[in-house]
């Protein structure tokens, strides 16, 4: 019966899939090659006159027909992950302050119940913030995990919001300071640290700024990954993969996109060189300074913040660095580190606190963290 099942969907897949490429394919008319393989291919760095931008990157781009679903993830193993991914659509019909409470409900009981996790956002807190007492950052810990279930909460949200719904929430600060570059024609890439709204600020600055582009690497989950990349892609953001490497980057910023740059991550023991992160070696990727150099970009800190009780999202947008970058790597690295430490007093509880930031380790140091555990679900 499940292999009846499996290929009727199969069928009506295919069927789908051929009726959205006719329908595209008429759209397109006698259009030829998409505009990414029309336009010249970009050498490594914007040398010479400034390459032309295109017109409509200026506002947000319309929402185009999403690719065809791959008919592999119709396979009922798939099935339980669809399943989530419905459920927090249908949540993300809901008010945002309704979701705002549930998810800080939901989020501090997991944080409860998750107790190596917890251990991680304790481990972190102390490293980072070593002048509060245990008791204030057990405080500072539950608020944490709050946060992160009103993240996950409003997914759906994210992935579903239409511009008009977005405008509500998310108020702009400082936008001018964007504007102004972009009105110039300057190449802008956006460091945005890893605060809990960027998924939430991410959306409506494509949909409502400028479509921007994004590098992501792929989830294990295929149906999760499939679903981010179509829905941060509906208001004409362009994602590229980690792998790609850096010259797609570069050519894209050469022709006016705004890059967003999310660099404090665990880089790794080697795509990562060590510089303090709060006064702790912390393997960091080195390539904003890069960026900016080779794109000849000027670099705007971008930070998101829940406003209080459910009142929606604030984007900050910070003053452009000056006398970036230096030509020196880890100097350009380290200032980068400092930018995202003195933001952190503004909204402590809604960094991600709960990533290894510190699991590569300088040679001969002890690991920080407890050992991971690793929790396979049937379906995966």
């Amino acid at each position: 019966m499940a292999t009846r099942a499996w290929r009727l969907w199969r069928l009506a897949r295919a069927a789908r899939g051929w009726t959205t490429i006719r329908a595209r394919d008429s759209v397109s008319g006698s259009a030829g090659e998409p505009a990414s393989r029309r336009r010249r291919d970009g050498e490594q760095s914007c040398g010479g006159e400034a390459p032309s931008r295109p017109e409509n990157l200026s506002t947000a781009a319309p929402a185009g027909v999403p690719p065809p679903l791959p008919s592999s993830l119709l396979h009922p193993r798939h099935w339980p992950s669809w399943l989530v991914v419905g459920l927090l659509r249908a949540l993300g019909i809901l008010p945002f302050k309704f979701l705002w409470f549930m998810g800080q409900g939901l989020g501090r009981l997991f944080g409860r119940l998750a107790r190596t996790r917890r251990q991680v956002v304790l481990c972190n807190l102390a490293l980072c913030l070593p002048k509060l007492k245990a008791s204030a950052r057990a405080r500072l810990a539950s608020q944490h995990f709050g946060y992160l279930g009103v993240a996950a909460l409003t997914q759906g949200l994210v992935w579903d919001a239409s511009p008009r719904r977005l405008a509500r929430l998310v108020t702009f600060c400082h936008r001018e300071r964007f504007d102004a570059l972009h009105a110039q024609q300057r190449n802008i890439i956006l460091l945005v640290p890893h605060f809990l709204g960027l998924e939430l600020g991410g959306a409506a600055f494509t949909a409502l700024v400028h479509p921007g582009m994004y590098m992501y690497q792929k989830i294990r989950n295929p149906v999760f990954d499939w679903q981010m990349k179509v829905r941060r892609e509906r208001f004409g953001a362009l994602s590229i993969e980690r792998q790609d490497g850096l010259r797609k980057v570069i050519r894209e910023l050469c022709h006016g996109r705004a890059f967003f740059y999310l660099p404090d991550q665990n880089a790794g023991p080697r795509d990562g060189v060590f510089v303090p992160f709060c006064g702790v070696p912390a393997s960091t990727f080195p390539m904003l300074g890069r960026f900016a150099r080779l794109g000849r970009a000027a670099v705007i800190p971008l930070y998101a913040r829940y406003r209080p009780r459910g009142q929606g999202l604030e984007l900050l947008f910070a003053p452009p660095l000056e006398n970036f970058p230096s030509g020196d790597v880890l100097a350009d690295t380290a200032a980068m580190n400092r930018l995202i430490e003195d933001q952190l007093p503004a909204m402590p509880a809604q960094y991600f606190w709960v990533h290894r930031r510190f699991k590569t380790r300088p040679p001969g140091a002890l690991p920080l963290y407890p050992p991971r555990r690793r929790w396979r679900l049937w379906w995966s």
